[in-house]
């Protein structure tokens, strides 16, 4: 019997009954690609296998079956005619459409009982079989995933009003936890609005994310504002307002129109609504003050109230646990791995390629060193991690008088660790820290005159700080930037005399031709209020009690680098002067945690202080 002739029409005004998409669907062999892709019907895939199917005779050349990808308006619809239709006459032209809102409904195709199916004739055109048409399931799309969240209960965070002026970011940093603003904090923050410093800013920043919150699409402040609205996906909590009054009372003793009492007031009526025997229709949760004033947080532990410290601004928990950027060598290290040890010399430089269990703890550009009675010591930096190899390349000695930076010689081996960061032309940024005497400042400023008047590697030093008084201001400063800048260089003033002299009166060669003038004319003194957008081209700066410094701040000035400027941070982070800044939180710290590792950077902590007798003796009793 002749084969009939492939259809004209489109298959959408094609009757239900012309054809049967569950026989027509077993009677061709899917690829494998299409039963990747179609998984979505498995009830008719089981109906369809067992369907009996009589195909059409082959044609004497058959083409290899492969899919082919359709609109939803003209693929097959293999997943939308019941399984069983009526046995469709050799002349019917079979051809199937699905639409994407009859897929859904493919799946009842399965309940519905029926006879058992009858063998269905698939229409093709003579010379070669039709191509398989093949239904394709558009894949969803990639969902990018979200850190797991705490399952367990939420707290609801009050945050006193030096939270928001300390960190205006603070909003989005809570996770899964609600944020309760008490009417007061509003109020204050628009007293504190007004100005240039720091908490003015912090104070307009926290409006306008108010504002974009308050603003949102749908928002509801009844209801409580969505704080991922905005793009933090991070924060899944909601923000609330106290949006009525709320009944609480508080001691006699504290007085009721003070903002902090205010705030305790809103607190324990908070903590009263959602307790277990609170108003109805509450689940009980915990309310949590919010606090930096420390005042602030011993009133309300004495009026049983929960109160915490913002701990996120913080690096690092501890102190001690700063990256010191040196690391010393077991004392059977050369025992264990002697042999293992490769070795090569490369001009002046000793490298050496180890490895075993210290390797995962290093650092690029960590100092390691190896110290035992009776055997030779090694000082190197770490200068390539791969793998489960480190390669270490050996230091110059600065402490020799021959290696001599204009007269300065190191004393100890943190010293000579600095000095090494301090002259190699690859490290863009240098952080030191120390207790005072450690000889910071008179190690940048040596090791930067060498590069500027001997080696020309850089054009002039510039030199800032932190203007933060450790008593009280002595007001207004007469004169140009530089001459306001003065009082707060004494330690510039102090090591350039020392320098200019040499060490003992015994000027070095650069000592005794190059005068105050010539010093004078290659260091600029600038004031980190203007720092912001300038760029530093080929300049050394020096950036001295770096932890008074706020992360902020930290990141404004370390930005302004350009082509060929090296950074030098240095600092005490015993003697922070700065309200609200910690060790944890000193834009120091942050710049130490966050460069470690990076091959262009470096840090040592500077342990023995080298001023004098008496200067080490009170760093240690007082």
């Amino acid at each position: 019997m002749p084969l009939p002739p492939a259809p004209s029409k489109k298959a959408t005004i094609l009757p239900g009954s012309a054809y049967d998409s569950s026989a027509s669907r077993s009677s061709r062999k899917p690829s494998s690609r299409s039963q990747a892709e179609d998984t979505t019907e498995p009830e008719v895939h089981a109906q369809a296998r067992q369907a009996p199917v009589a195909q059409a005779a082959p044609s004497p050349a058959p083409a290899p079956a492969r899919s082919r990808r359709k609109t939803s308006t003209q693929v097959s619809s293999l997943l939308t005619a019941p399984a069983v239709a009526p046995a469709a006459s050799p002349s019917a032209a079979v051809s199937e459409t699905v639409a994407p809102s009859t897929a859904r409904r493919s799946t009842s195709a399965k309940s519905r009982p029926s006879p058992a199916p009858a063998p269905v004739a698939v229409a093709a055109p003579a010379p070669a079989p039709a191509p398989e048409v093949v239904a394709e399931v558009a894949p969803a799309p990639a969902v990018r995933a979200r850190k797991p969240r705490s399952t367990g209960p939420t707290k609801l965070f009050v945050l006193d009003t030096n939270v928001l002026m300390h960190d205006p970011m603070c909003l989005f940093r809570f996770e899964e936890h609600d944020i309760f603003l008490p009417m007061i904090v509003l109020e204050e923050l628009d007293g504190h609005k007004k100005g240039m410093t720091e908490v003015a800013r912090n104070a307009r920043q926290t409006s306008r994310s108010l504002d974009a919150l308050a603003g949102a699409q749908g928002a509801d402040i009844g209801a409580g504002l969505k704080l991922d609205t905005t793009g933090h996906r991070e924060a899944g909590g909601k923000l609330f307002f106290q949006t009525r009054p709320l009944d609480y009372s508080l001691p006699t003793s504290l007085p009721q129109g003070k903002a902090d009492n205010q705030i305790l007031g809103v607190v324990e009526a908070l903590r009263k609504l959602y307790s277990p025997e609170g108003q109805e229709g509450q689940s009980p949760r915990e309310v949590v003050l919010v606090s930096k004033d420390i005042n602030m947080r011993v009133k309300a532990r004495a009026l049983g109230l929960a109160a915490e410290d913002y701990q996120n601004d913080k690096t690092l928990e501890d102190g001690d646990l700063l990256y010191s950027g040196a690391l010393p060598l077991p004392a059977d290290f050369w025992t264990k791995n002697g042999k293992s040890v490769e070795s090569w010399q490369t001009g002046a430089h000793t490298y050496y390629r180890i490895a075993g269990p210290i390797v995962p703890n290093l650092l690029i550009n960590q100092f390691v060193y190896f110290e035992a009675p009776g055997e030779p010591s090694l000082y190197a930096r770490v200068t390539e991690i791969r793998g489960k190899t480190a390669v270490l390349q050996t230091l110059k000695d600065y402490a020799h008088a021959k290696n001599s930076i204009w007269g300065v010689t190191t004393r100890n081996r943190e010293q000579n660790f600095a000095m090494n960061l301090l002259m190699d032309p690859e490290v863009d940024f240098v952080t030191l820290a120390g207790t005072a005497g450690t000889g910071k400042t008179l190690m940048a400023l040596a090791a930067g005159l060498t590069q500027v008047l001997d080696d020309r590697r850089y054009t002039e030093i510039i030199m800032t700080r932190a203007t933060v008084s450790v008593g009280e201001d002595i007001g207004f400063l007469p004169g140009t930037e530089e001459e306001k800048m003065g009082p707060w260089m004494g330690a510039l003033d102090d090591n350039l005399e020392f320098l200019a002299k040499g060490d003992g009166g015994n000027a070095g060669e650069w000592g005794r031709a190059a005068t105050n003038e010539l010093i004078r004319s290659r260091i600029k003194i600038k004031s980190m209020n203007f720092m912001r957008g300038r760029t530093f081209l080929n300049k050394y700066v020096i950036i001295d009690e770096a932890q008074n410094l706020t992360p902020k701040q930290m990141k404004t000035l370390i930005t302004r680098a350009g082509p060929g400027t090296k950074i030098v941070c240095m600092g005490n982070l015993a003697q922070i002067d700065t309200p609200y800044l910690t060790e944890g939180s000193s834009g120091l710290t942050f710049a130490v945690d966050k460069f470690k590792g990076w091959p262009h950077s470096g840090h040592i902590t500077l342990a023995r202080g080298e001023r004098s007798r008496l200067a080490d003796f009170a760093s240690e009793v007082l």
